[in-house]
């Protein structure tokens, strides 16, 4: 009988997330269960309630769980959506995003997260999905080899992530800086003319704007001047980030030195901003997506437009940064005010083709890195 009762315990099957039987479990696995490597500090998660999300709003979403016994072992999500992958306008592919794939550790080196992953692809392809892909950091390396080695993904891209934290004061922004919010309409016509063409730029560009989540989309130009025909301009986006995070793992000496860079900054003016805002413990935050920038003169517009979002962020309760997701070696990134000592370029694109030897056109896989990305905020 004992023999019998490990067997069973050992089971894992992969199923469809229920929320009804599961959403306590997969809230528990979530806060339980760590993220990234043992050498570095990490991410953790607070989907407040909802583990979804992460993909609700995508066109199309999905979450898998493994269960053993009364045990969830294993969580994944997959949401699928139309974009662009080849720098054209007909260049255009249905894509699979996994994420937020979870294992506990003592359930780890059993296949579970492989079973997972490869249940998900399933669904994919159910779908007609031509392209699955994922991101995680360079230093996770069970998650790089999982994929790589295990799955047959390919390394593809290496964005950016800057982080630029969120002060009590607001910024000032310079006076001769026009500032105007966008009409859902408006912006979707300034995408689809300027970066329509980015990998990764969603065919439901419409969708994402009239988010709930997107708080909006501004343009700046020179006053005196209309966006409509200005020779010098900047767009960006914002959406409002529906979880929380917290760093996690920190060395001690690191945490101490916050703590008294903080302290000293509210006591002595001139150090202000050289402290690390307080992200040890969870906090809120939004991402600037969308930035694009035309005319030689533009750089200090796009400055301003991160100013606005800046005082935005600053007005709101429990947000402490604000986040934006770059390409590898898009020059955008030199114009968006961020701290280089928490912004970090450690992130791992991996994508796999879920539909090889079924068509005649290229294969994405082999392309040459393009400059800049679309950063749709759904995936994030």
């Amino acid at each position: 009988m004992s023999m019998r009762n490990e067997e069973a315990r050992d089971y894992v099957k992969i199923r469809a997330y229920n929320k009804e039987t599961d959403l306590e479990k997969v809230l528990d696995l979530e806060r339980n269960c760590e993220v990234g490597s043992k050498k570095r500090p990490i991410l953790v998660t607070d989907c407040l309630g909802d583990p979804l999300c992460r993909v609700r709003n995508s066109p199309l979403y999905h979450m898998l769980v493994a269960e053993s016994g009364n045990d969830l072992v294993g969580v994944v999500c997959g949401s699928i959506k139309v974009a662009m992958i080849g720098g054209s306008l007909d260049s255009r592919a249905k894509l699979g995003y996994i994420l937020g794939l979870r294992v506990p550790t003592c359930h780890r080196r059993r296949g579970t997260g492989r079973r997972l992953v490869l249940a998900m692809e399933q669904w994919f392809c159910y779908n007609q999905v031509d392209y699955a892909y994922m991101a995680t950091e360079k230093s996770n390396e069970a998650s790089i080899k999982l994929f790589t080695y295990k799955l047959n993904y390919t390394k593809f891209r290496t964005p950016r992530i800057l982080v630029n934290p969120v002060g009590h004061k607001p910024e000032r922004i310079d006076p001769n800086v026009a500032i105007t919010r966008l009409e859902v309409s408006q912006a979707k016509s300034l995408y689809t003319k300027h970066m329509s063409s980015l990998e990764f730029f969603p065919q439901d560009i419409d969708q994402v704007l009239s988010n709930k989540l997107c708080l909006g989309t501004w343009v700046a130009c020179r006053h005196g001047e209309s966006w409509l025909n200005a020779s010098n301009w900047a767009m960006l986006s914002v959406w409002n980030c529906p979880y929380r995070i917290r760093v996690a793992r920190l060395p001690f000496v690191c945490l101490f030195r916050a703590k008294i860079l903080r302290h000293l900054e509210r006591l002595i003016p001139c150090f202000k901003g050289i402290g690390i805002p307080n992200i040890f413990s969870f906090f809120r935050f939004y991402i600037i997506y969308g930035a694009h920038m035309v005319g030689p003169e533009a750089a200090p517009l796009m400055r301003a437009l991160c100013e606005h979002v800046h005082n935005m962020s600053a007005k709101q309760k429990g947000y402490r940064v604000v986040l934006a997701e770059v390409g590898g070696d898009d020059g955008i990134r030199y114009f968006i005010p961020h701290r280089r000592d928490l912004s970090f370029s450690s992130d791992v694109w991996c994508v796999k083709d879920l539909r090889k030897g079924e068509r005649e056109s290229f294969d994405w896989n082999t392309l040459p890195p393009s400059t800049s990305i679309f950063l749709d905020p759904r995936e994030f």
